[in-house]
């Protein structure tokens, strides 16, 4: 539950939305590390044919070499969040360094939404960026990137842990695509089946 739930203390010390106000059965999805070739497409497609809007995460430089799929992204209604432009751990990385990757990703993405690459960022780096961001984590996060992760075990971790106002995050990489493929159609069908509808952030 570590992992796929966050602690509330975690949370509370650490800022920014991990979930939204829980009034309305509705959940917001998101797709970190994209956008590429081989994923975000189906992605997309599979959303469309769901009636489903999302939120993408995106690494710079997967959009510096894809712009067309970036664009695809947000001809279709979905929004965008900048990710950093080299997915970069911000507990190894000097804070002015950090910064700029963040930066030099915000002049291919145009978003006031930010997520840090898995999830830590230190003190300088998170006050910094939270003047200038919107800093969104998660409620729920399946583990799809795990190679011990099935597609099975996916759609249990959103059937356990989603709630109202849940952000649940998804990944639209190489890694999570043995596992992504059979299991977000299915997380989606589950969900419109407990009653739930789609955001963005």
């Amino acid at each position: 539950m570590l992992i796929e739930q966050p602690p509330r203390l975690y949370r509370a010390l650490f800022g920014g939305i991990w979930r939204l106000p829980k009034k309305e059965k509705c959940v917001y999805l998101t797709f970190d590390d994209g956008p590429i070739p081989e994923m975000t497409p189906w992605t997309l497609d599979t959303l469309d044919r769901y009636g489903v809007k999302a939120t993408f995460f995106c690494v710079g430089e997967n959009v510096a070499r894809y712009p067309e799929i970036y664009e695809m992204i947000l001809a279709r209604g979905h929004k965008t969040g900048n990710h950093t432009y080299n997915h970069i751990k911000a507990t190894h990385t000097p804070s002015d360094v950090y910064i700029a990757n963040v930066d030099k990703a915000a002049e291919l993405i145009h978003s006031d939404l930010f997520r840090p690459p898995h999830g830590h960022m230190r003190f300088p780096q998170l006050y910094n960026i939270s003047k200038r961001y919107r800093i969104i984590m998660w409620d729920v996060v399946t583990r799809d990137y795990s190679p011990h992760m099935t597609a099975k075990g996916v759609v249990n971790v959103i059937k356990r842990y989603t709630r109202n106002g849940s952000i649940i995050v998804f990944h639209d990489s190489l890694k999570a695509e043995p596992r992504v493929r059979t299991a977000l159609p299915q997380a989606i069908e589950w969900l419109q089946e407990q009653g739930y509808s789609f955001a963005t952030l």
